[in-house]
């Protein structure tokens, strides 16, 4: 066990000495979407973002009100190519992405968009996300149904036509074939690595900037993933 540590150890390091960078993404402030979700009943609903490295987009998302949990994983691809090595090569159809399980009574799929597309990456960025190049660091949706799907091609039409951005939205809106988790090591890691540097400077602004931007859905304290690892 403690041989199995060093190598995740290890592994975690080189990743982050990989992924180290000068800047972060920019944040936005943008309307609102106009379309949004129907009421339903039911107190647990899925949503499935890509925006880069998942490091960052779990980080932001753990702090939101009326998320009930986020994990980051692989969407896009085979379950066979899941892993982190290979969706790494570049061709496996995969983004890292994050499968964010929420109470639609407390937070809507239109707002989670809404923090997706200001402060959780920058959707004008195609196949990369600050230092990271990459299909599998590319901008996408992957609705989990009509309704969702309805809401987010909606909304990338009216952020277009709003040119909140200075560059066009390209985020894709792909069909969702599965999530398959990363690795533990992978799970929670802003939290559980704060001061690495890649993490001081690529994501912690983001998390800022959710407080300053949705201090309404702004949690202190991260709900972070249970894993076998923790």
């Amino acid at each position: 066990m403690a041989r199995l540590a060093g190598l995740v150890t290890l592994a975690v390091g080189v990743i982050a000495s990989q992924r180290f960078a000068n800047s972060a993404e920019p944040a936005t402030k943008i309307p609102a979407p106009a379309q949004d979700e129907k009421v339903v009943a039911a107190h647990s609903e899925t949503a499935v973002f890509a925006g880069g490295c998942f490091w960052g987009m779990q980080g932001v998302f753990e702090h939101v009100r009326g998320v009930k949990q986020v994990a980051s994983g692989y969407t896009g691809g085979a379950a066979s190519t899941a892993h982190y090595d290979t969706v790494e090569e570049g061709d496996t159809g995969h983004a890292e992405s994050v499968q964010v399980t929420y109470d639609p009574t407390q937070i809507t799929y239109g707002r989670l968009l809404q923090i997706f597309f200001s402060v959780a990456h920058d959707p004008t960025e195609l196949n990369y996300q600050g230092p990271d190049r990459g299909t599998q660091y590319r901008s996408a949706v992957f609705p989990v149904n009509q309704d969702q799907r309805s809401v987010a091609q909606a909304y990338i039409a009216q952020l277009g036509k709003a040119h909140v951005f200075s560059a066009p939205v390209v985020t894709r809106v792909e069909n969702f074939n599965g999530f398959y988790p990363a690795e533990a090591y992978h799970q929670n890691f802003l939290a559980l690595h704060s001061k690495d540097p890649y993490i001081v400077i690529n994501d912690l602004p983001k998390v800022d900037n959710l407080k300053k931007m949705f201090p309404d859905l702004y949690l202190n304290a991260p709900l972070l993933l249970k894993t076998t690892a923790s």
